[in-house]
């Protein structure tokens, strides 16, 4: 009896070794998602909803800001973080130079949450007077391709300008200066500029772009953490809602985050679109084509697939509203 008995106890410590082990190795998991100054995820991480649902699951969540998409997408592809945001074109880029991502959802478009400053002073009045040009832009950026669409519809080549590309705070150091003719930027970058110092729109996204914000995730990430993603989307989607319903609320949480004034702010929440989705074959399709257009002008060097990068969820959770 004393024989059984102790045997039991063993099986039970053994059982509980195992399952604290478990524990802990959850515990250890943490989930590296990468932002900007914009968008949903900027008031996801003031929310804290989701650190709250994950910490059920054992899984810390980590916050690693980028001051644009190309350069969280090489955080993403050097494997520092294991989701992130940004616009159209960087995740085309991103791609082309082998990285294993995927795109995971994406928000409905907002053409005016990006355009093509000038100084209030300039007296360049049209697309077409950039001719000859310095225009600053972060390369790969979502404008990007803002930029190849406004002086194709202005019947320009983009050979027929001098791009200068930097990034958000150097462009806007350089646009002060007179260094650079025009400045192609993204909010809240762009709502600053026009309220501080009263930059003035050449022309925005409307009738040129979609400008959707995609959500991507790397590929062993994703595949590994599946309800992970899942949870990200729901989360991103609630606190969208939230943002249309609230949009004072969300005004002075995400304010004090940007170091902005509450007017500034405003006109950046309000302008960028809410309401996560999964990738829709609509939007696959036009992200193709973004991608053949840098395929065409040799900035990548090769042609890419945008359907073999899309992640599809193995559960009905997140299923298409």
């Amino acid at each position: 009896m004393r024989t059984v008995t102790l045997r039991r106890s063993l099986v039970a410590l053994f059982a509980a070794a195992i399952s604290f082990g478990a524990i802990t190795q959850a515990q250890a998991e943490t989930l590296r998602i990468g932002y900007q100054k914009y968008g949903t995820l900027v008031l996801l991480k003031a929310n804290g909803a989701l650190e709250k649902r994950l910490a059920a699951k054992g899984i810390d969540v980590k916050w690693t800001e980028f001051p644009g998409g190309p350069q969280l997408l090489e955080g993403l592809n050097v494997g520092s973080v294991d989701f992130g945001t940004t616009g159209e074109t960087p995740p085309v880029f991103a791609q082309a130079a082998g990285a294993d991502l995927l795109y995971v959802a994406f928000e409905p478009p907002a053409p005016t949450s990006e355009a093509i400053l000038v100084a209030k002073d300039s007296p360049i009045q049209s697309v077409a007077e950039l001719k000859g040009k310095k225009v600053a832009l972060n390369k790969g950026s979502n404008v990007h391709y803002l930029l190849v669409r406004a002086l194709e519809e202005a019947g320009l080549k983009y050979s027929d300008i001098q791009p200068v590309y930097l990034p958000p705070a150097d462009a806007r150091a350089a646009f002060e200066r007179g260094s650079v003719d025009a400045w192609v930027i993204w909010d809240p970058f762009q709502a600053a500029a026009e309220q501080q110092l009263q930059a003035r729109t050449l022309v925005d996204g409307k009738g040129l772009v979609s400008n959707h914000q995609f959500y991507l995730a790397t590929r062993p990430y994703a595949e590994k953490h599946p309800e992970v993603i899942e949870a990200l989307v729901e989360e991103i989607r609630a606190i969208g809602e939230w943002v249309k319903a609230n949009n004072d609320a969300a005004t002075a949480q995400v304010a004090p985050l940007l170091g902005l004034s509450a007017d500034i702010t405003r006109l950046a929440v309000e302008r960028q679109s809410y309401g996560a989705q999964l990738i829709t074959p609509e939007v696959v399709e036009a992200q193709q084509k973004i991608a053949d257009t840098f395929t065409a002008l040799k900035l990548i060097p090769k042609k890419l697939n945008i359907s073999d990068v899309i992640w599809h969820a193995p559960a009905t959770k997140v299923a298409q509203q």
